[in-house]
């Protein structure tokens, strides 16, 4: 083991209370009667659509075009957009996800995630515990080698902050599904980490 660490959400992520979530649903009411209205949530999302895109790609111009297409797709169905209790973002999530997997079902190539170097060092800077480079280097590792449909739950938990509902309506799968890929990348860190973490 190279050291202790606590696998928990980041601090940064900020969930929306049941009430905020709710008085956006309001705004995407008002989107289904008057365009205009979209462009708040385009402006409010844009950048964490184009970030979800762009560590399944690792290609500015091509995240840029999928994110693009993203809310094209959002705008001309938003009239077929049911609230579920969810942030409208989840509906987004799900289709960029769709749309990064039909670019890569076109051109018939592998399936890319990269996570950045930052995003990982935060995890260590929650800690009380001292780390080397080399365990930082060794943690990136570990997380690059891990398949890309365990690699995609564990961001979403830990670094954006989603819940498992969410998780599993943006990708998909059910909720037994995105926990399971979960514990299966805990257990890959647990062969060269100490680790506790929190669900």
């Amino acid at each position: 083991m190279t050291g202790n660490f606590t696998l928990s959400p980041l601090q940064n992520p900020r969930h929306m209370t049941d009430e905020e979530i709710r008085e956006e649903n309001s705004l995407v009411e008002k989107a289904k009667r008057n365009p205009e209205a979209f462009g708040r949530l385009y402006d409010k999302y844009f950048e964490g659509i184009f970030h979800f895109v762009f560590r399944r790609t690792d290609d500015e111009d091509l995240a840029g075009d999928i994110t693009s297409q993203t809310f094209l797709k959002a705008l001309q169905n938003i009239r077929k957009y049911e609230f579920k209790g969810l942030p409208f973002s989840a509906w987004l999530y799900r289709i960029a996800a769709n749309e990064v997997n039909k670019h890569y079902y076109k051109k018939k190539r592998t399936r890319v995630f990269s996570l950045e170097e930052e995003r990982i060092i935060e995890i260590f800077e929650q800690t009380d515990h001292e780390f080397t480079q080399s365990q930082i280097d060794l943690l990136i590792k570990t997380l690059n080698d891990l398949p890309t449909e365990t690699m995609e739950v564990l961001e979403m938990r830990f670094f954006e902050g989603k819940n498992f509902r969410e998780i599993s309506y943006i990708l998909n799968i059910g909720e037994s599904g995105a926990k399971m890929r979960l514990y299966r990348a805990i257990d890959k860190l647990r062969k060269n980490f100490n680790l506790n973490w929190e669900e």
